[in-house]
């Protein structure tokens, strides 16, 4: 191998260099003691660094980790968040029913109506709220009872009323609740026949006034609009007739109605409508 030009130790040490950045062989050196201030050597020196640094670079990639990649979150809905307070309007409609001691008998009535009222959510499931309901009963409440010397009694009732409390519990879009309160009625018919003619008779009063009780399930299935299914029982005590035929002298009936209704609502809402809970 060719040895390197001797000269000033300056110029030596810098070729030396340069032989060992570039690896070339030495005869590529020999004009570079010619050369004006080492021009040719400083551009051996940057083309060797970039030729390390071209081929250190895939060595040191392979040393990097591997990226590692996040995966998203499933998507999950908004659960929605019903409020039930807030006034109300709506209607109903349905049968009532007389009881197995009804001074009407037990056939049934179909009736229709109309309800308004106030719910108050509270304690996050708890609702508790004011309604009043009244509704027409049509048709004729049974054949009435005929006693053993053929004198029928009948009763009819066309119109039920009432005020109640409500207290339900909720969840989601459901309400079950119970309530209950005062009732009234009204267009109360008592008659007495005897052979198919009317008799007179007496009796201990209409009785117009009495109490009610039940409950139901109600779904808000909109915003703003809900359906429910209830029952209703309605007594207003009994009817005790005071004269009339020998047969039906003390002769004692319980006023009282069953009554199972479908309704529709439309709520106001105070409270805000139905509303996404993330």
């Amino acid at each position: 191998m060719a040895s390197l030009p001797r000269g000033n130790s300056r110029e030596t040490k810098v070729i030396w260099r340069c032989h060992e950045a570039t690896k070339l062989p030495p005869r590529c050196l020999i004009d570079v003691s010619n050369v004006n201030n080492g021009e040719l050597i400083m551009k051996k020196l940057l083309l060797g660094a970039a030729a390390c640094i071209v081929f250190a670079a895939p060595a040191f990639a392979a040393d990097l980790p591997a990226r590692t990649y996040t995966k998203a979150p499933v998507y999950t809905a908004p659960e929605a968040v019903y409020n039930w307070t807030g006034f109300y309007i709506g209607g109903h409609i349905g049968g009532a029913f007389g009881g197995n001691n009804s001074l009407g008998g037990s056939n049934g009535q179909f009736l229709g109506g109309i309800q308004g009222g106030a719910d108050y959510q509270f304690a996050t499931n708890w609702v508790i709220g004011a309604e009043a309901q009244y509704s027409w009963l049509a048709g004729n409440g049974g054949t009435g009872t005929t006693f053993p010397l053929g004198t029928t009694v009948t009763g009819n009732t066309n119109e039920l009323g009432s005020v109640t409390g409500r207290l339900g519990y909720t969840w989601g879009p459901a309400l079950l609740y119970a309530k209950g309160g005062y009732a009234w009625r009204d267009g109360v018919g008592v008659g007495a026949s005897a052979g198919g003619v009317p008799v007179a008779f007496t009796t201990d009063g209409t009785h117009r006034d009495g109490y009610t009780v039940g409950g139901g399930l109600e779904y808000m299935f909109a915003p703003n609009w809900s359906v429910k299914g209830e029952y209703l029982y309605y007594n207003f005590g009994s009817t005790t007739f005071t004269g009339g035929p020998a047969e039906i002298i003390g002769a004692k009936f319980r006023e009282d109605e069953h009554t199972f209704k479908l309704g529709v609502n439309y709520r106001f809402g105070w409270g805000g409508p139905v509303a996404a809970r993330y």
